[in-house]
């Protein structure tokens, strides 16, 4: 198709590489088309590919908008701290925000694969 472009890829605004052992960590500043900013976190493995012989790079990458920094920079230090001194942080958030470990089981969904595919019916016997 003449006359259209194809969509650009998403500039970097600013980009910063910080290696840690076998991983690279990629932290990418980029703008959305309303020129508002936000994060991208990717984290880079290489990995070797046994069929092929060959070596890729798994990639995972979470997306971080403005409005969650706080939140995220909060619960990231509160893991950290944890991990450093085997304590509890006191929580800076307010109640109705904070979710205990037992209250994520609890909305888990529990699944049942057995299940699957089985109609209401009464099974025939064969």
């Amino acid at each position: 198709m003449e006359g259209q472009e194809k969509p650009k890829r998403r500039e970097d605004i600013f980009s910063k590489a910080v290696r840690a052992g076998k991983r690279t960590y990629f932290f990418d500043v980029k703008a959305t088309r309303n020129n508002q900013y936000y994060l991208t976190i990717t984290e880079s493995k290489r990995r070797f590919q046994n069929e092929q012989g060959k070596f890729f790079y798994e990639k995972h990458k979470i997306f971080l908008y403005r409005e969650d920094f706080e939140k995220f920079v909060n619960g990231l230090d509160a893991a950290i701290r944890f991990i450093e001194t085997g304590e509890i942080p006191e929580e800076e958030t307010a109640p109705e925000e904070t979710v205990t470990r037992e209250e994520k089981v609890e909305t888990e969904i529990d699944l049942s694969f057995d299940d699957l595919g089985k109609d209401d019916e009464t099974p025939s016997s064969e």
